[in-house]
């Protein structure tokens, strides 16, 4: 620093104004950011006879662009991982529907059954991987369902050893009798790893990782409503955190990472998710001596129980009448799997490319009694189309699905609009599901709830 000083000085000492950023320790240890500044002043005769030096500490101003820097990079790569994860869902549709339709057609065969059946569990194992890249993404709405974290975790043991790298030991400590608890699994899986990374970042020479639960009965309180949860527990023994990085730690954009090394918004993306399921986030750290964060999720109610598989509903044909349903979708391969799938449900199905073509089935037929379409799709999108169709047709039954949720949507919206929507890839069976709750819906109450 000081040799950038003196060449400063002896720069504006010729007659140039000098402006330097110069980086230097504060009283508390921390590094600052200086603008310095060098004035030449001159005299009569044009020499320089005076300099005036001025510094300004920019630091919360670098700071300040730093997090908008960091922002306007997730949300940047939020847009490109949504889109493949969209995309990529299209192409999984077309995979595991058509797969699902071949295996239930073609006879048991030694030789061609079980590579069909590795097939289609390696498209779930693909569908499972865009869902994780949306909850990234943030392009997937909250689902609540009734969790079982021990089983979670278990099934994600595979990926954090990957994740984590061999110098990290991790272990699961689940009792049998564990509850569960209502929350979104796929945000639940994305909360786990942020904080399992943040977990391996603490502890560069390896250690050990404990992700554990336990049954917890919260009274009295002032952070937890009172009430049954599960404390789900991820503990290291890494360098651990100082109180003031404990309490600035589930600030959006806070790092004590390096620049380029960590957003900031790990930590608070899961205790947003623990805040959204009516539970919480608490940290116990101390500098040396590891971190244990506690994320606190309610119990399912007895009376909520788990939801249903969408895999027991007959997917042999549809409950009730033969239906003509409008099936609408841009891309080709997924028109044609969803056309087979509901046929094969014993529906009657017209296909269309786009939304402007259906508005006109619709004008011409007085015999559609559903309509399945895409969300996104040039010139119309799958909510336009449906507002479109609300208002010549009131009360028809509208199924949209999507390769990923749009946030944008609100649920009273899909409500008045007689929504149903859909997530791709979907199976044959929770297909007939949604159409048997649609139609359900709209038989009972003219308008099909979310």
């Amino acid at each position: 620093m000081r040799a950038t000083v003196r060449e400063a000085v002896a720069s504006a000492a010729a007659g140039h104004f000098v402006r330097r950023e110069l980086t230097m320790r504060g009283r508390d240890g921390g590094t600052l950011a200086i603008d310095f500044s060098i004035k030449p002043v001159r005299d009569e005769d044009g020499l320089v006879s005076l300099l005036v030096p001025e510094a300004r500490d920019v630091s919360a101003l670098k700071a300040a662009q730093a997090q908008l820097l960091e922002a306007q990079k997730m949300e940047v790569l939020g847009r490109l991982t949504g889109g493949v994860a969209h995309d990529f869902n299209n192409l999984l549709m077309a995979i595991l529907g058509s797969l699902e339709l071949v295996r239930k057609r073609v006879p048991y065969d030694p030789r061609i059954t079980p590579l069909l059946d590795n097939a289609m569990q390696g498209a779930e194992r693909g569908s499972i991987l865009t869902q994780r890249m949306l909850a990234f993404a943030r392009k997937q709405e909250l689902k609540m369902d009734a969790v079982d974290v021990a089983s979670l975790a278990r099934g994600m043991m595979t990926f954090l050893d990957r994740t984590i790298g061999g110098k990290i030991e991790v272990s699961l400590r689940f009792p049998a009798d564990l509850p569960r608890v209502l929350t979104d699994p796929y945000q639940l899986e994305a909360a786990l790893m942020n904080l399992a990374v943040n977990a391996r970042d603490a502890m560069p020479d390896g250690g050990d990782l404990i992700i554990s639960g336990s049954a917890e009965q919260v009274e009295g309180r002032p952070d937890l409503a009172p009430g049954h949860y599960v404390r789900l527990s991820v503990t290291d023994t890494g360098e651990g955190m100082s109180p003031e990085t404990v309490s600035r730690a589930t600030d959006p954009f806070f790092t004590t990472k390096g620049v380029g090394k960590g957003t900031g918004l790990g930590l608070s993306m899961v205790h947003g998710l623990a805040a959204q399921s009516g539970g919480g986030l608490f940290l116990t750290s101390k500098a040396g001596a590891g971190t244990q964060v506690d994320l606190y999720l309610p119990v399912v109610r007895k009376d909520c129980g788990a939801a249903a598989r969408p895999d027991a509903v007959a997917a042999t044909g549809s409950a009730g009448r033969k239906l003509t349903i409008l099936a609408v979708d841009d891309d080709p391969l997924v028109l044609t799997n969803t056309t087979a799938m509901l046929d094969d449900l014993g529906h009657h199905v017209i296909a269309v490319n786009t939304g402007k073509d259906a508005l006109e089935i619709l004008r011409s037929r007085r015999d559609i009694d559903l309509i399945v379409s895409d969300e996104l799709m040039p010139h119309m999108s799958g909510s336009q189309l449906a507002k479109a169709v609300q208002r010549s047709h009131p009360g028809m039954p509208f199924i949209i699905a999507t390769g990923y949720a749009d946030l944008t949507t609100v649920a009273g919206d899909d409500t008045r609009l007689g929504l149903r929507r859909l997530a791709k890839p979907f199976t044959q069976g929770l297909l007939a599901q949604v159409v048997s709750e649609a139609m359900g819906g709209a038989s009972s109450a003219g308008v099909s709830s979310l």
